[in-house]
């Protein structure tokens, strides 16, 4: 008997890595959902042996997903399948009735490991062939299937890098759904949607280069953010100027330094780094871009916004890669998605 599935995560390109390294004899009772609504509709019309789950989704997130499962309690095992591999999003997806929880980029050696443990024949190999389709693109177009493996990969980078900071502060990170585009620098400030007009804000860039690609990660902290980051950090002086600086770059060292190993390490590359140069403090969004404007022109802009429950400290990260980048990263992608 073929079992029936449903794999629910945002990202297309999640969705068939994930059928890929299913056995082949699976493939037919395989049913996709984009969101956690989606999924749900699922269930409530067929019968579902096992949900792969992604957690941060639109509309309805993995955790919705969980809650409602439990207050209906369906008799769907559930394994989550996410970038966000802090130990608390484990223990929460555990004591929510996940059977398990494996991160992302999917490991196929741990998927049929796992499979062992479920109530399902999987006796045939895996499906060997990719359902994936080539990205052929001209070099300064960034269509919504190439947006989508962007965003993938960036959330497996935000992934670890909020992993790594929530187990240096013992906190609970808030990840977003990554943004793509290419976008020209007059539209720059579009890409910060999550920064409040009104708020005033400290900002860091910091270059970056590595086999062909090249850019700066900005990082924009709100004004308002310093007085909880000081308490996390166990600082309880006055918070001066260089204070917040030192807090500042702090931050900046562990968010960009992580989210570009990531990236790199998925595109089988090494990114170095430059020194980082303080853009201005206290100051609005639209000042800080225009007066840095000189620094980019069109790009391809990947924004996340970083929240931390229970603290007032929000701040975007932005992934500004250059123009010329982006022949060098499609080449890398097709070569990713071939695997």
């Amino acid at each position: 008997m073929t079992p029936a599935v449903v794999i629910c995560d945002d990202s297309n390109l999640a969705r068939k890595q994930m059928a890929r390294v299913l056995p082949d004899h699976w493939q037919a009772g395989i049913h996709f959902a984009a969101h956690g609504a989606e999924a749900l509709e699922i269930l409530k019309s067929k019968a579902i042996d096992l949900l792969f789950l992604d957690l941060n989704m639109p509309v309805l997130d993995g955790y919705q997903v969980l809650a409602a499962l439990q207050e209906q309690a369906a008799n769907v095992k559930v394994i989550v399948v996410s970038g966000d591999v802090q130990p608390e999003a484990y223990e929460r997806v555990m004591q929510m009735g996940a059977a398990d929880f494996i991160k992302k980029p999917v490991d196929a050696d741990k998927i049929r490991s796992l499979l062992d443990t479920v109530a399902v024949d999987h006796k045939t190999s895996p499906k060997q062939e990719s359902v994936i389709q080539r990205v052929a693109l001209s070099d300064l177009e960034v269509n919504a299937e190439l947006r989508d493996v962007f965003q993938e990969i960036t959330n497996v980078a935000m992934g670890q890098a909020g992993d790594l900071l929530a187990r240096l502060l013992n906190v609970f990170v808030k990840l977003p759904i990554p943004n793509v585009n290419l976008i020209e620098v007059s539209e720059l400030h579009m890409a910060l949607a999550s920064v409040e007009d009104e708020s005033t804000t400290s900002a860091v860039c910091q270059g970056f280069i590595g086999g062909g690609v090249s850019g700066e990660a900005l990082l924009i902290l709100t004004d308002s953010s310093f007085k909880d980051i000081a308490r996390l950090m166990n600082y309880h002086g006055k918070l001066t100027h260089q204070v917040e600086l030192e807090l500042l770059m702090d931050i900046a060292n562990i968010l960009i330094g992580s989210v570009l190993k990531g990236v790199a390490g998925q595109l089988d590359m090494t990114f170095s780094q430059g020194h980082p140069v303080v853009l201005g403090q206290h100051a609005a969004v639209s000042e800080l871009i225009k007066a840095n404007s000189g620094r980019w022109r069109k790009t391809l802009a990947i924004e996340i916004s970083y929240g931390i429950e229970n603290y007032n400290i929000s701040c975007d990260l932005l992934l500004l890669f250059t123009e010329d980048s982006l022949k060098t990263l499609k080449h890398k992608v097709e070569f990713l998605l071939e695997e």
